[in-house]
């Protein structure tokens, strides 16, 4: 087949959901008769478990494991890695027959079959540019501000608000360390009370001091209140609240694509609800779960068997019903506290959490499923 006859297919995102789908069909696709592309924003993939100790400390180097190469992703090299940032597409939208993702650059690059997983956006430390070098600026001036700071201010009591004060406290254990969380209890309701209650307890025991049922507005002023105007110890605030899905370039696609938080509308077969050509996977996604790298092996294993079967000229028959809730939360390098929503739900302490994440961050694993040998 000629190479202007082959199916196109396009993935827009290399994290862990795009990333995992890219390899998957790497290994599956002729590529005499079908072409991959992964399109990615940076040049690198970024393991976003360790960033937060990435940012905190020059210990361990670990910008140099956790800036991930695609180098050995696509396995036997079968597609392309096309590195820029995607800013609208261009679909068919009569035939449904195909179309083509733009560029900042305004290259486009054509597709029959698209798959979604441009992951999530952050504030604050997590908030990491696209260029190498200024990544690098970014996780140094971030050292230098928890290091100069004299008191720190965590704005979000989820996991990751949880996880920055465990990793500041192990490298400042005197600095004062304060979070402040908008719910009664820290995480959300997706996890039993139990549970965030376990969570709170080993936090505390670290000295960390926490503000329920408030808000942090302004992240310049000091000295520093919340929205109730309680005053805050501090002179460096944070925001470690929740992500936003890295939709804003599907709107292109029309008005009923995105549901009213930014998620993709999707059916279980991953495919798109109103284009049967287009997937998408991972933390976009509108469906009730929580948004973590570790759905994104059991999306992308889905949606990849559903695009296989649509290239042979069947129809996509796998549906995904979600996965239990697991979830740990680390509080430094040795200290952790791990829910799994198995059975009746199982709660397990420091040693489980540092062994599967604390001491190591699952940096290994991952740059395993990238393809690389450690």
């Amino acid at each position: 087949m000629s190479k202007a006859n082959r199916m196109n297919i396009v993935v827009v995102g290399g994290g862990a959901a795009g990333a995992t789908i890219a390899r998957i069909l790497s290994s599956k696709i002729n590529a005499s008769t079908t072409s991959l592309t992964l399109v990615t924003a940076r040049p690198f993939a970024l393991h976003l478990p360790a960033a937060i100790r990435l940012t905190t400390t020059a210990e361990g180097k670990l910008e140099d494991e956790v800036l991930i190469p695609y180098d050995q992703l696509l396995v036997n090299g079968n597609g392309t890695i096309k590195i820029g940032r995607v800013t609208s597409i261009d679909q068919n939208k009569e035939s449904h027959s195909g179309g083509s993702v733009v560029l900042s650059t305004g290259e486009r690059i054509r597709y029959d079959i698209l798959v979604l997983a441009p992951g999530a956006e952050w504030d604050g430390p997590l908030a990491f540019p696209d260029d190498r070098a200024a990544v690098l600026d970014h996780i140094k001036s971030w050292r230098r501000k928890f290091e100069n700071a004299s008191g720190i201010i965590l704005a979000g009591g989820g996991a990751v608000g949880c996880e920055y004060a465990g990793e500041i406290k192990d490298v400042f254990p005197r600095k004062k360390v304060t979070i402040v969380h908008s719910d009664s209890q820290l995480l959300n309701s997706a996890y039993p009370d139990k549970y965030r209650k376990r969570v709170e307890k080993d936090i505390i025991s670290r000295g960390v001091n926490i503000v329920y049922n408030d808000h942090v507005d302004d992240f310049e002023s000091i000295p520093a209140t919340t929205r109730s105007q309680r005053p805050l110890d501090g002179d460096l605030v944070v925001p470690t609240f929740g992500s936003r899905p890295g939709t804003g370039f599907i709107k292109s696609l029309g008005s009923g694509v995105l549901n009213a938080r930014g998620q993709i509308k999707i059916r279980p077969t991953f495919q798109l609800e109103s284009y049967s050509n287009i997937y998408a996977i991972g933390d976009v996604v509108d469906w009730a779960e929580q948004k973590q790298a570790a759905k994104a092996p059991k999306h992308a294993q889905i949606a990849a068997a559903n695009i296989l079967a649509q290239l042979s000229g069947g129809a996509p028959k796998k549906t995904y019903t979600g996965q239990p809730e697991l979830i740990i939360i680390t509080n430094g390098k040795k200290q952790g506290i791990s829910f799994m929503g198995f059975l009746w739900g199982i709660t397990l302490g420091n040693w489980f959490s540092s062994s599967m994440k604390g001491k190591e961050l699952m940096i290994s694993m991952t740059r395993k499923a990238y393809g690389l040998s450690k």
